[in-house]
Protein backbone atom coordinates (compact mmCIF):
# COMPACT_ATOMS: atom_id res chain seq x y z
CA UNK A 1 0.00 0.00 0.00
CA UNK A 2 2.99 2.42 1.17
CA UNK A 3 4.38 1.97 -2.40
CA UNK A 4 0.86 2.46 -4.44
CA UNK A 5 0.62 5.79 -1.97
CA UNK A 6 3.93 6.93 -3.25
CA UNK A 7 3.46 6.26 -6.98
CA UNK A 8 0.31 8.40 -6.83
CA UNK A 9 1.76 11.14 -5.48
CA UNK A 10 4.43 10.77 -7.45
CA UNK A 11 2.11 10.38 -10.76
CA UNK A 12 0.08 13.60 -9.20
CA UNK A 13 3.57 15.65 -8.80
CA UNK A 14 4.53 14.99 -12.56
CA UNK A 15 1.30 15.78 -13.72
CA UNK A 16 1.21 18.99 -11.83
CA UNK A 17 4.26 20.35 -13.32
CA UNK A 18 3.93 19.04 -16.74
CA UNK A 19 0.49 21.65 -17.30
CA UNK A 20 2.49 24.44 -15.48
CA UNK A 21 5.14 24.06 -18.03
CA UNK A 22 3.08 23.37 -20.68
CA UNK A 23 1.21 26.62 -19.86
CA UNK A 24 -2.75 25.15 -20.75
CA UNK A 25 -5.30 23.78 -19.28
CA UNK A 26 -6.30 21.85 -22.23
CA UNK A 27 -7.78 18.32 -22.47
CA UNK A 28 -4.87 17.53 -24.88
CA UNK A 29 -2.09 18.55 -22.54
CA UNK A 30 -3.45 16.70 -19.64
CA UNK A 31 -3.85 13.25 -22.21
CA UNK A 32 -0.28 14.04 -23.49
CA UNK A 33 1.20 14.08 -19.79
CA UNK A 34 -1.00 11.06 -18.86
CA UNK A 35 0.70 9.35 -21.84
CA UNK A 36 4.43 10.78 -20.59
CA UNK A 37 4.11 10.65 -16.73
CA UNK A 38 2.09 7.26 -16.59
CA UNK A 39 5.07 5.03 -18.23
CA UNK A 40 7.75 7.19 -16.07
CA UNK A 41 6.26 6.44 -12.49
CA UNK A 42 5.63 2.69 -13.65
CA UNK A 43 9.56 2.51 -14.79
CA UNK A 44 10.55 4.49 -11.78
CA UNK A 45 8.25 5.07 -9.01
CA UNK A 46 8.39 1.55 -7.30
CA UNK A 47 11.49 2.51 -5.27
CA UNK A 48 9.75 5.60 -4.15
CA UNK A 49 9.70 5.42 -0.64
CA UNK A 50 10.39 9.58 0.20
CA UNK A 51 6.40 9.91 -0.07
CA UNK A 52 6.72 8.07 3.27
CA UNK A 53 4.48 10.04 6.01
CA UNK A 54 2.65 12.10 3.55
CA UNK A 55 -1.08 12.93 4.90
CA UNK A 56 -3.48 13.01 1.82
CA UNK A 57 -5.67 14.55 3.99
CA UNK A 58 -7.25 18.31 3.50
CA UNK A 59 -5.80 19.18 6.77
CA UNK A 60 -2.42 18.14 5.77
CA UNK A 61 -2.91 20.26 2.32
CA UNK A 62 -3.91 23.13 4.59
CA UNK A 63 -0.77 23.01 6.67
CA UNK A 64 1.21 22.77 3.27
CA UNK A 65 -0.09 26.30 1.95
CA UNK A 66 0.31 27.45 5.85
CA UNK A 67 3.73 26.28 5.66
CA UNK A 68 4.57 28.08 2.76
CA UNK A 69 3.47 31.05 3.60
CA UNK A 70 5.48 30.73 6.85
CA UNK A 71 8.65 30.28 5.22
CA UNK A 72 7.54 33.09 2.81
CA UNK A 73 7.83 35.68 6.17
CA UNK A 74 11.27 33.84 7.57
CA UNK A 75 12.68 34.39 4.08
CA UNK A 76 11.82 38.05 4.00
CA UNK A 77 13.12 38.45 7.57
CA UNK A 78 16.28 36.35 7.10
CA UNK A 79 17.18 38.99 3.64
CA UNK A 80 16.50 41.81 5.74
CA UNK A 81 18.70 40.79 8.73
CA UNK A 82 21.29 40.23 5.99
CA UNK A 83 20.88 43.79 4.11
CA UNK A 84 21.49 45.49 7.20
CA UNK A 85 24.50 43.06 8.42
CA UNK A 86 25.82 44.03 5.14
CA UNK A 87 25.17 47.68 4.61
CA UNK A 88 25.95 48.21 8.89
CA UNK A 89 29.27 46.96 9.65
CA UNK A 90 28.41 47.36 13.23
CA UNK A 91 26.00 44.69 13.24
CA UNK A 92 27.01 41.72 14.79
CA UNK A 93 28.31 38.80 12.85
CA UNK A 94 29.50 35.67 14.23
CA UNK A 95 29.53 32.85 12.09
CA UNK A 96 29.88 29.58 13.12
CA UNK A 97 28.54 26.02 13.02
CA UNK A 98 25.98 24.96 15.11
CA UNK A 99 24.32 21.41 15.93
CA UNK A 100 20.32 21.32 15.23
CA UNK A 101 18.43 17.84 16.63
CA UNK A 102 15.18 17.51 14.97
CA UNK A 103 12.28 15.54 15.92
CA UNK A 104 11.13 14.61 12.67
CA UNK A 105 10.92 11.21 10.90
CA UNK A 106 10.14 11.55 7.52
CA UNK A 107 13.22 11.73 5.26
CA UNK A 108 11.00 13.88 3.09
CA UNK A 109 10.20 15.99 5.83
CA UNK A 110 14.07 16.23 7.02
CA UNK A 111 14.81 16.99 3.41
CA UNK A 112 12.35 19.55 3.53
CA UNK A 113 13.47 21.26 6.62
CA UNK A 114 16.93 21.77 5.57
CA UNK A 115 16.14 23.06 2.44
CA UNK A 116 14.27 25.75 3.64
CA UNK A 117 16.86 26.71 6.24
CA UNK A 118 19.16 26.30 3.62
CA UNK A 119 17.20 28.60 1.92
CA UNK A 120 16.58 30.93 4.24
CA UNK A 121 19.84 33.58 4.29
CA UNK A 122 22.00 33.72 6.90
CA UNK A 123 21.84 29.85 7.45
CA UNK A 124 23.36 26.97 5.62
CA UNK A 125 22.65 23.29 6.03
CA UNK A 126 26.37 21.65 5.92
CA UNK A 127 25.89 17.69 6.77
CA UNK A 128 22.45 15.96 7.48
CA UNK A 129 23.20 12.58 9.25
CA UNK A 130 19.68 11.05 10.34
CA UNK A 131 18.08 13.65 12.78
CA UNK A 132 21.06 15.76 13.41
CA UNK A 133 21.50 18.69 10.96
CA UNK A 134 24.69 21.01 11.35
CA UNK A 135 23.91 24.24 10.56
CA UNK A 136 26.36 27.46 9.37
CA UNK A 137 24.69 30.66 11.15
CA UNK A 138 25.33 33.97 10.18
CA UNK A 139 25.18 35.17 14.08
CA UNK A 140 25.50 32.44 16.67
CA UNK A 141 23.78 32.94 19.64
CA UNK A 142 21.25 31.62 22.50
CA UNK A 143 24.54 30.82 24.71
CA UNK A 144 25.45 27.79 22.85
CA UNK A 145 22.01 26.05 24.10
CA UNK A 146 20.98 23.25 21.72
CA UNK A 147 17.10 23.66 22.24
CA UNK A 148 17.19 27.68 21.50
CA UNK A 149 18.97 26.81 18.96
CA UNK A 150 17.07 24.74 17.08
CA UNK A 151 14.10 26.57 18.12
CA UNK A 152 15.62 29.97 16.39
CA UNK A 153 16.86 28.44 13.50
CA UNK A 154 14.35 25.32 12.64
CA UNK A 155 11.83 25.76 15.45
CA UNK A 156 8.84 27.17 13.35
CA UNK A 157 9.60 25.23 10.41
CA UNK A 158 9.87 21.70 12.51
CA UNK A 159 6.28 22.36 13.98
CA UNK A 160 3.94 22.67 10.63
CA UNK A 161 6.11 19.70 8.86
CA UNK A 162 5.37 17.36 12.08
CA UNK A 163 1.66 18.63 11.06
CA UNK A 164 2.27 17.66 7.46
CA UNK A 165 4.35 14.59 7.86
CA UNK A 166 4.17 12.87 11.30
Amino acid sequence: MKKLKGQIILFLILEFFWIIWNNSWDYMTWLYGLIIVVPVVLLFGKGVYIFEGVKLTPMGLLYSFKYVGVFIVALIKSNIDVIFRVLDPKLPVKPGIVRIETQLKSPMARMILANSITLTPGTFVVDIKENILYVHWIEVCCDSDPQKITQEIAGRFEKILNKIYE
